[in-house]
């Protein structure tokens, strides 16, 4: 039977400055999707960027290769990775505007 997990890495919270999100273990999973609840946005020209990056101690971080296309409206945005190592993250860049948001990641192995 395969093991499934999700947890929230961010909580309705509002974002104006560019952020990485608390890391999560998982080198147990053999798949991972974060999804990025976006709730509003404050801003004519706010956007968000986000991609995966990865680590082998949840210290030291490199980028994954996996991004988000551009944000700049509300809703509910996805991406999948899989072949990582023991630590997942976010990064963000946010330019001209605030967000509010969620990230949540599900595990499955």
């Amino acid at each position: 039977m395969k093991q499934f997990n999700a947890a929230h890495l961010e909580i309705k919270r509002r974002f104006s400055e560019s952020f990485e999100t608390h890391p999560y273990e998982c080198g147990w999973a053999d798949e991972a999707i974060f999804y990025i609840l976006v709730l509003g946005i404050e801003g004519k020209e706010a956007q968000l960027r986000a991609r995966v990056q990865i680590s082998l101690d949840g210290v030291h971080w490199t980028d994954e290769g996996t991004k988000f296309e551009p944000i700049g409206q509300p809703g509910l945005y996805f991406v999948k990775v899989s072949h990582f190592g023991n630590y997942l993250r976010l990064a963000t860049e946010i330019e001209g505007g605030e967000f509010d948001m969620q990230v949540q990641i599900a595990c499955k192995g």
